[in-house]
This record gives C-alpha cells, structure tokens and sequence, in this order.
C-alpha cells in the first residue's frame, strides 16, 4: 500500500496530483530561482530618495575618501566641516548645512591640540556639544564605535570622521593580493555606513608620492580603495599657498572642482557661490604652470577687446617684440583670438577671466603710445579712484583676482 505524505513534502521530491511521492530524479533548481532578480517593470515602478548631503555639492553621504599629501590642511578642512556640521551653520564659508551629530576620529592628534584647532575655527565660540571627538581607539574597535554611534543617532543623518585611514588600516598579510586587500578594508567601512541611509563616513588618507594626470589615481596604495568608495575628494595645494582645488567624484555625484581658500586654518570656497568656485577653480587650472609674466598678459588682453603688441609691451614694461612673442604663443595655446594681423582679442565666447569684469569697472592710462589702456578692477564699488586699485605687495603690479587680492599677492609671486 502506498501511503501520500503530509504537507509540507520534501524538497527535492516529486509528487503526483495526490500528494504521492513520484519516484523519479531529484529536481536541481535554477541558479535564477535562488538570486534576487528583478524584472525592468518592478524596477520602474521603484522609487528612491533623494541624495543626502552633509555639506552639499561637496560631501555625499555614504562612504567617502578626502585624500591630499601631508601637511596640506586635510584635518583642518575636515574638522571645519565636523564643526559646521555640529553646529548647523555654514561649511567652507558660504555653503548652510544642516545640524547633525559628528563623530571625530582624531587619530593622530591628542586632546589639547583638537581643542586649540577646534577653538581657532570657531573664533571664539564655544564647541558644539554635538561634536564627539576620539583621538585613542584600537584598530579592532573602530567599525564597532561607527556602527554604535550611527545606532544611537540613527534618524539623524550622523557624520562620522575617520583622520586617519592609515591609522586604522591593518598590515597586509603575506602573500595576499594588494588590490583585495585595499578593496576589503574599504567595503567593510562601506557596509558599515551603508546600513545608516543618509550617513556618511568621511575617511581622511594621503596621496600617492608619484604624479598622475587622473586625480582618482593620486589615492595612495591601489585602486582598491579608490573603488570601494562612493566619492572621492581630493585636495591639491601647492607649499605655502593659501589656495587649493577640491576635485570631487562619486558613483551619484557629478565630477567637479571647486576653488578653496585657507586662512589661518579655516577653508572656504573662494566665492560666495558653489557654481562660481567652481569657474574659479577651471581659472586656476588654466593658471597653473604659466608663468607670471604669461598670466598678467593673459588677464590685459581679456579685459580689453582688442591688444596690439605696443600696448601689451607697455602694460608689461618689456619690448615690443617680446611682447609680439607672448601674444603669439597664448594664440597658438588657444588663450587668445586674433581679429587680424597683429591685433589680438579674447577668445569669441566669453572666458571666464573675463566674465569676471564689468565694463564700468576700469580705469584708463597712458602707455607710450599714447594709447589709452583699461585696466580691469575687481571691486562692485566705484573705483575711479587710482587709489582702489590692489598691488601685489612682491611685484607691485595691480591685482585682478579676488584670491590674489585676499592673498595681498599673485598666487605665482607667493
């Protein structure tokens, strides 16, 4: 006699209309039928929030790298950030945030140098409550402090900063692959943060020694980290310069720059607005290895609408064909137009050097030729007074730039 068996029956057994066990091969099921697919309709049919910023445009949530070489400003850059957070006020100098809770992994700073950092970014004011700092942690407690404090300030949004990754990376085992072992330390710290939508861990890391045109690949140790990561910032100074550019690039943000300005520890944006920095920032680029010569000339000709070679010469106290040579060279480099033989002009679609001037705000000289110049002026009140214009205090030429005016030099002469 044959007996049917009960519900549930046994995986793997099949069974006829009644329930009685059929003897046949088992069934091995599809690899599909196990994995989480999901069809085109269903994912249509999602929706999702919206990205979450600590510091909009710039810093994401999820996890992140802000990586520069030492002595750059990293901790200083980040710990105003912590702080602005903390306090719900104003990050890099223009840019509202939110009030959040902050966690600040100084590990490589002791208590009374947090202090004295935190006291001279707040001016006076006294530190937020809602900035938590450590600056003593065991490497094999690191992930469990994140995911705790992340816990209790859950519905919060926390911010945690790691200062630094080197600090808590373990040492790669023998023989084990450098790439996984950098792509390991990274989604583990990725997990962490990933089971707190809206909370972002920012880790602190140093650049490589080598130059790369890719500033992604200016992460030191291998891709691994890089790629473990949701962005990506990376904050490239030269010494004792007081700007900076902050190349930022995620899986869910758009590649940019941004231009920055350090004084006496605190960074800000060198305008009042994100999309500004970052014309400032493509300025900067543009700027960067010209001489100083070549910059002076290429701010006088876009601020006019035409330049000869005797005028150029004259505004740069050189000789003519000098001045002949400079013009020809920034039209061969594409930096300059040319309206006819010997007369040169901005480039046809409006630069950003010289979107920066306004008409009104020049002033007129005499050059050898008899010639009036215009010299462009960066200041929103009337200087018609000769008095108004800024001199770089090295090379006593008239100063252009906000940034070169706030340095009270041209960035090449510092």
């Amino acid at each position: 006699m044959t007996i049917a068996l009960t519900p549930p029956f046994a995986y793997g057994t099949e069974y006829d209309e009644n329930g009685f066990e059929v003897d046949s091969a088992p069934v091995t099921p599809s690899v599909l039928d196990v994995i989480d697919l999901i069809a085109g309709d269903d994912l249509d049919a999602m929706e999702f929030p919206d990205l979450e910023w600590a510091v909009r445009g710039v810093v994401p949530e999820g996890f992140g790298l802000i990586v520069a070489p030492p002595k750059a400003g990293k901790s200083w850059l980040v710990a105003g950030i912590g702080l602005a957070c903390a306090t719900g006020g104003v990050a890099l100098g223009h840019i509202p945030v939110e009030q959040r809770p902050v966690l600040y992994m100084a590990l490589e700073d002791g208590r009374r140098r947090l202090q004295s950092r935190y006291r001279t970014l707040l001016q006076g004011a006294p530190i937020p409550a809602e900035m938590v700092s450590v600056t003593d942690l065991k490497l094999q407690d690191v992930t469990e402090v994140i995911t705790a404090f992340c816990e209790r300030n859950a519905d919060r949004k926390p911010l945690v900063i790691l200062d630094t990754l080197g600090k808590v990376k373990p040492a790669k085992k023998a023989n084990a692959d450098s790439y996984q072992a950098d792509y390991a330390i990274g989604s583990a710290l990725k997990r962490v943060i990933d089971a707190h939508p809206g909370s972002t861990l920012l880790a602190v890391h140093h650049t490589r020694k080598a130059e790369s045109e890719d500033f992604v690949d200016a992460v030191s140790g291998t891709h691994g980290i890089a790629g473990s990561a949701d962005f990506v910032l990376v904050l490239s100074r030269k010494r004792q310069s007081q700007d900076a550019v902050l190349a930022i690039t995620g899986r869910d943000v758009a590649e940019t720059e941004v231009a920055l300005v350090t004084d006496g520890g605190a960074w800000s944006l060198t305008s009042s607005s994100l999309t500004q920095a970052t014309e400032d920032a493509v300025i900067r680029r543009e700027r960067s290895g010209k001489s100083d010569r070549t910059i002076r000339a290429l701010e006088y000709v876009n601020s006019r609408p035409t330049t000869r070679p005797p005028e150029l010469a004259a505004w740069l106290d050189i000789n003519i064909d000098d001045a002949g040579r400079y013009l020809r060279r920034m039209y061969d480099d594409g930096l300059i137009d040319k309206q006819s033989r010997g007369l040169y002009r901005p480039v046809s679609e409006a630069s950003e050097v010289s979107e920066r001037f306004k008409t009104s705000d020049t002033r007129a000289l005499t050059d050898s030729t008899d010639g009036a110049l215009k010299l462009p002026l960066n200041s929103e009140k009337d200087t018609s007074d000769a008095s108004d214009t800024k001199r770089c205090a090295r090379c006593d030429c008239p100063m252009t730039f906000p940034d070169d005016i706030a340095n009270g030099s041209h960035i090449e002469c510092t």
